[in-house]
């Protein structure tokens, strides 16, 4: 069955309820049930989900991982894709029967300084779609209209949920580590983010160099074009690629400070490292006498800005991507968590709503 064709949702008019895996407490599993439909605000839309690619904030959220936690119950997931099916007041921006993507920043205040200097993702009014908005993870989820991006003609729904996130994430990182032509980049992690980060770093004219502990992701990372490949747990990614000439800026996307640091040991001098990966565990240790000698730059680069977004969408819609994914029921979503957390999972994951 294609994600377009019309499908029967466990949708109730007269009570307003419809299907979703939510989050009661960050220490048991999550519950499929029926939530509430609430009414729109201003400003807000009803999208009818078609899929909703599991992250690992996802899994970080519904663990209560990190300092600053979602308030159960919640429903998470911010690579949710879907039709819009209802507008409320005052919007504008998209219109009914619209294929949109709802990201990780899914409202902000859009007058204060990060907002108009390009940096939305850095507002500190911002709401974050599967965190403090009720996501993706459910048969609709409801968004704020100005901050939804709409999916172009031709592209996959099951593609544009890993973009929606892994895709925009990593196509930053790349634009903030500066790559050029001909610059080594170390892509630590090959997963559902570094599986694409591999691509964008390609696309900006690097040469790769994939880091993983796992034989059938560093295969799939030479099948998409990563010119060299370490198994960390084999051999010592820092000396490997210090033999390769150490890498220009080094992209840390593995939920392991120890990779960070193996990250940063990677680089030339003058080399950047990108923090990208939100580990539990919130410390990291970087020498400061090698910072300063070596002329080192440590980076912090969060998601994408809408306008990222668009051009992830427009370089998939061109063929120069490949999402590479396995679908699952959104019934199974405490085993799909079980095997990202367990190293099971070739990159993304995309729940078929």
């Amino acid at each position: 069955m294609s994600v377009t064709e019309e499908r029967p949702v466990r949708f109730d008019p007269k009570t307003g309820t419809y299907r979703a895996a939510v989050v009661h407490d960050f220490t048991e599993p999550l519950v499929i049930e029926d939530v509430p439909r609430l009414a729109l605000e201003p400003g807000q839309i009803r999208v009818k989900v078609e899929a909703s690619g599991l992250c690992h904030t996802d899994i970080h959220a519904a663990h209560g991982d990190w300092p600053v936690k979602p308030s159960p119950p919640f429903v998470p997931g911010h690579e949710g894709v879907g039709i819009v099916e209802e507008l409320g007041p005052d919007v504008t921006e998209v219109a009914i029967g619209d294929r949109v993507a709802m990201p990780w920043l899914g409202y902000a205040c859009g007058t204060c300084d990060y907002c108009v200097s390009g940096w939305e993702t850095l507002c500190l009014e911002q709401k974050n779609m599967g965190y403090s908005i009720d996501g993706g993870f459910g048969e609709y989820a409801t968004a704020y209209a100005r901050y939804v991006v709409k999916v172009p003609e031709g592209v996959d729904p099951l593609d544009a949920a890993p973009l929606t996130c892994a895709g925009v994430t990593t196509y930053k990182a790349v634009k903030v580590a500066g790559t050029r032509s001909s610059d080594l980049v170390a892509v630590f992690g090959v997963g559902g983010l570094g599986h694409l980060a591999i691509q964008y770093a390609q696309i900006a004219g690097g040469r790769v160099v994939a880091v993983d502990l796992h034989d059938d992701k560093l295969e799939l990372a030479r099948e998409l074009g990563a010119e060299f490949t370490v198994n960390a747990a084999k051999e010592d990614p820092v000396a490997a690629i210090q033999k390769l000439g150490g890498a220009n800026q080094a992209i840390a996307l593995a939920v392991s400070p120890r990779s960070f640091e193996q990250a940063y040991g990677s680089l030339r001098r003058g080399g950047t490292l990108v923090f990208v990966a939100l580990p539990a565990d919130n410390e990291v240790t970087l020498p400061i006498f090698e910072t300063v000698l070596n002329g080192i730059t440590v980076v912090g680069s969060i998601v994408g800005t809408r306008k990222d977004l668009r051009e992830v969408f427009a370089l998939h819609a061109a063929g120069k991507t490949n999402v590479i994914r396995e679908t699952r029921s959104l019934d199974d979503v405490n085993e799909a968590i079980a095997d990202v957390e367990a190293g099971r999972v070739a990159a993304r994951i995309v729940f078929r709503m």
